[in-house]
């Protein structure tokens, strides 16, 4: 029970830094600005939405996937781990963007249009990117059913803050204030780079196991 108490804290801890909502949402804001307020909750939702069914889908079958390819789970954790620890550094440096570009919607634009940017770039790859994919997939492949659930419903839940961030996100980037944003994604830097090394080790130890002993 401990151990997965251990593990729903480390999980959520590992989706909250590297999606970082709280850093996503001017992002957000710059995506959807023009807009009116039921097109802004339409374009949260949806991200949201299509984010968990993206990630939900490589938790469950990623065990799936690592045989149809013939991946083995410490060349994941290495490359996984190496692909979070970048992110984590460009979010120490203070880069929140991860090298994503903000596209204004034209108000003048159908509705269609501007829900489009609920799939990309919102929910892939910003909320669903390959550092999110492969740390889902590295959490629920290192134990067994329990684990795997409790992968998929920490990110259900991440999901829903960050929904809440997007739809109040104007009023929480003003509260917050700029300098607070910075300090904050850049904590989160620090904790996805301790993650990242440590998927890295973890990896390493693993193939060295495999292939040398």
């Amino acid at each position: 029970m401990k151990e997965l108490i251990i593990h729903t804290i480390t999980v959520f801890m590992g989706f909250f830094a590297i999606m970082n909502p709280i850093a996503n949402t001017p992002i957000f804001l710059g995506l959807t600005n023009g807009n009116d307020r039921d097109t802004v909750k339409s374009v949260a939702f949806r991200s949201v939405l299509i984010a968990f069914f993206i990630v939900a889908t490589f938790a469950i079958s990623g065990k799936v996937i690592f045989d149809l390819f013939g991946i083995t789970l410490y060349a994941l954790r290495i490359t996984g781990g190496i692909l979070v620890f970048l992110i984590g550094f460009h979010m120490l440096q203070g880069d929140s963007t991860h090298g994503k570009t903000k596209e204004k919607a034209n108000s003048d634009a159908q509705k269609d249009a501007a829900l489009s940017v609920a799939v990309s770039p919102l929910a892939m790859p910003i909320l669903a990117g390959p550092g999110t994919i492969a740390t889902a997939m590295n959490f629920a492949t290192t134990g067994g059913f329990y684990e795997t659930i409790i992968t998929i419903v920490a990110f259900g839940l991440l999901c829903a803050l960050t929904y809440f961030l997007f739809v109040f996100g104007e009023r929480f980037v003003k509260a917050v204030g700029p300098s607070a944003l910075n300090v904050i994604t850049r904590m989160m830097g620090l904790i996805l780079a301790v993650i990242g090394m440590q998927m890295l080790i973890e990896g390493i130890e693993q193939a060295y196991k495999a292939l040398f002993i």
